[in-house]
């Protein structure tokens, strides 16, 4: 569902198509951790994260003191500045970056702010913005300024709605064919949330070897792919002791919860693997 066929043959601006990533881990033993799903799409929660840091660091500094625990309040700073080398080869000067929100309805949109203030660039809205001369720009008191990287925190469906979501109002009206056209820099690209497919986490450590030629550093959560006859034979035995999840999903939807579900539940979810087993991973 997050392909998309209109950027076939885009190559964005220093042929970056995600400058950030979340990935989710989890620890199953002093030295044991294994990634339990990529996001590549439009993550969220680092702010929380920092937040959470800062507070540490107030109420218990002797833990980090004699620990050596390594800093993660730069984020911010390293963020602008991973942003600010990938800017299209119309920029001028001192790029202009901003960080495009669906607004203040978000529940993402505390993170949405921190960040922008933390980077210390404009936190904008999609009518705040327009198409002038080739170029996507932001409405300030001197009339437009040019934008040349827009950190998007909108999903794909509806960042333009001239070639996405008709009725969206989210978003730019023609941001598309002005990336297509290498005047901006989009962040992250548009259709990098099939890196979020929940198949395509399951071929991960395949991929990582064929294009590196090494076995990956951390491992993935053992996984079944139920559009398989034999995998789905399995999970249906199992799915009491299985978190079954949707291949397209996010944000924890239309997921099941094997070992918390009740007899009604799983037998429910038993009748909607079988109608369409493709649509999950185990």
């Amino acid at each position: 569902e997050a392909f998309l066929p209109k950027m076939i043959g885009v190559s964005p601006p220093g042929n970056v198509y995600t400058h950030i990533v979340g990935i989710d881990l989890i620890r199953t033993g002093p030295d044991e951790f294994f990634v339990l799903e990529d996001n590549a799409r439009t993550p969220s929660g680092v702010s929380y994260m920092l937040e959470n840091r800062a507070t540490m660091l107030h109420m218990f500094p002797e833990l980090f003191s004699q620990n050596r625990v390594q800093t993660v309040l730069n984020y911010p700073r390293q963020l602008y500045r991973s942003l600010a080398k990938c800017t299209p080869a119309k920029t001028d000067n001192q790029p202009t970056v901003a960080v495009l929100t669906p607004g203040t309805y978000n529940s993402a949109y505390y993170e949405h702010s921190f960040l922008a203030d933390k980077m210390g660039v404009e936190l904008v809205e999609g009518h705040d913005l327009r198409v002038v001369n080739g170029r996507v720009a932001m409405r300030t008191t001197r009339g437009y300024k040019a934008i040349d990287v827009l950190y998007r925190r909108v999903d794909d469906d509806f960042i333009d709605p001239l070639n996405f979501s008709s009725d969206s109002t989210l978003g730019v009206a023609g941001i598309l064919d002005v990336y297509r056209a290498g005047g901006i820099t989009i962040a992250n690209a548009p259709g990098t949330g099939i890196a979020d497919d929940k198949a395509i986490y399951s071929y991960m450590p395949e991929i990582i070897e064929f294009y590196t030629g090494e076995k990956p550093l951390l491992k993935n959560v053992p996984t079944w792919r139920c559009n398989e006859p034999e995998s789905l034979s399995y999970v249906l035995e199992n799915l009491a002791d299985l978190v079954v999840k949707e291949v397209h999903g996010s944000g924890g939807y239309g997921m099941l919860i094997g070992p918390t579900s009740s007899k009604r539940e799983l037998a429910h979810f038993r009748k909607k693997l079988k109608a369409n087993p493709g649509k999950y991973i185990a």
